[in-house]
């Protein structure tokens, strides 16, 4: 069973508040929805991106689920989840590297976390086939990979409903009910099991995307 334990509709700057930004970005609300774009130019690269972290706590059994429109490419769209100090401490505790929204301070920084990259639309490689990666921090280990199935930005047509489930030792990830990738964490191959700890929304200059109706959800036996 799940238990809705957070609610954000994300329709206006008043839903911010829940929420922390690391790097530049311009946030607005265009079509009652959230509206993430790059502040610093793309040609700054990392500097240019940009973490959007959620300020609760959750558990380590949870559904994250939310409504996403992609706007402009290229670019890519990540999902962190499990995110906490390497030694366990809150992700905004003040004896960690301050995180500026380059990607390295994410994967091998002061951090343990599991990201979901989604609408990879950034280098050749990824347009020409799209994949959604799992991959598992401290360490940039790829965990799980599967088939995007979300068109180039001409043939989309959302929202797509998005779905991160973190229960006991497996992870999924699912657009529209479509289960696109799957992981069995072992606690050894890639480092001890992940328990708890934030969630947050990545981006990738130049990309423009929209999100509403974020939903957490914790697992009850």
């Amino acid at each position: 069973m799940k238990k809705l334990i957070y609610e954000n509709a994300l329709a206006c700057e008043a839903d911010m508040k829940d929420f922390v930004l690391e790097g530049q970005a311009v946030m607005s609300f265009p079509q009652g929805r959230l509206r993430l774009e790059n502040k610093l130019a793309a040609s700054e690269q990392q500097k240019a991106n940009y973490v959007l972290w959620c300020k609760e706590e959750f558990p380590s059994d949870i559904c994250i689920e939310w409504d996403f429109w992609p706007i402009k490419q290229p670019g890519l769209c990540i999902m962190f989840f499990a995110a906490k100090g390497r030694n366990g401490e809150d992700l905004f505790d003040p004896s960690l590297q301050p995180r500026t929204g380059e990607y390295p301070l994410y994967h091998h920084g002061d951090i343990n976390a599991f990201h979901i990259s989604y609408f990879r639309r950034k280098e050749a490689d990824e347009k020409a086939f799209h994949t959604c990666n799992l991959r598992k921090s401290y360490g940039f280990y790829m965990a799980a990979q599967g088939g995007d199935p979300i068109p180039d930005i001409p043939d989309a047509v959302g929202p797509y409903h998005l779905t991160v489930e973190k229960k006991g030792d497996t992870v999924r990830f699912l657009i529209n009910e479509l289960e696109v990738l799957k992981y069995v964490d072992d606690g050894e191959t890639y480092g001890p099991k992940l328990e708890g700890g934030k969630i947050g929304f990545r981006q990738l200059a130049p990309f423009i995307g929209e999100y509403k109706d974020l939903k957490v959800y914790a697992y009850e036996d």
